[in-house]
């Protein structure tokens, strides 16, 4: 074999390993994007407001959400255990995702509150340990909700109260359902 030869083979040889490490590169792009899920949300009237997607990504699931058409403040924003959105309040959504059992603030499915600009729209992205993806597909689905007022995450110091109530303990005061959205 001569020079030349050997520069063409080393070539065809180099042009292979990078179109192997090309293809694995998508191959994992494909599957983790088999990884992920999305809700779109809706408010009452049925109207799109904005999307929230999830990914695997290092252990953990990274949450993206977008929002439009929202009220301005900061709102409650959970996964909830039940994958359905009847807009008569979207209570079909059921409480938060909790497979652990714990108190509200604890829950799987508790989310960062999500702050809504004075124009409607909105923008947050974080990482959670309390769920990966797979598990918001068990056997009734989950859904993903914004609330009309901020959560507290049951968190009230005694000073105000001897102890939080059923209902902050539950739900962290969040209010009521203003957006729903299934995720698929």
């Amino acid at each position: 074999m001569n020079g030349t030869q050997r520069y063409v083979l080393s070539g065809l040889v180099a042009g292979t390993l990078a179109l192997g490490v090309f293809q694995g590169s998508l191959a994992r792009g494909v599957s983790a994007e088999r990884e992920g899920a999305q809700a779109v949300l809706r408010n009452a009237n049925g109207d799109p407001v904005g999307i929230t997607k999830f990914t695997e990504e290092a252990g953990k699931v990274l949450v993206r959400v977008v929002v439009h058409d929202l009220p301005p403040g900061f709102h409650g924003f959970h996964v909830h255990a039940i994958g359905q959105c009847i807009p008569a309040g979207f209570i079909s959504a059921g409480g938060h995702f909790n497979p652990a059992g714990q108190t509200h603030g604890h829950h799987g499915g508790d989310l960062p509150v999500l702050y809504v600009n004075g124009d409607g729209s909105g923008e947050a992205r974080f990482k959670t340990d309390g769920f990966a993806v797979a598990d918001l597909f068990d056997a009734d689905g989950s859904a993903l909700i914004v609330h009309a007022l901020p959560d507290n995450y049951a968190n009230i110091p005694a000073r105000y109260v001897s102890a939080p109530d059923a209902t902050t303990l539950a739900t962290g005061d969040a209010g009521s359902r203003i957006a729903c959205g299934v995720v698929e």
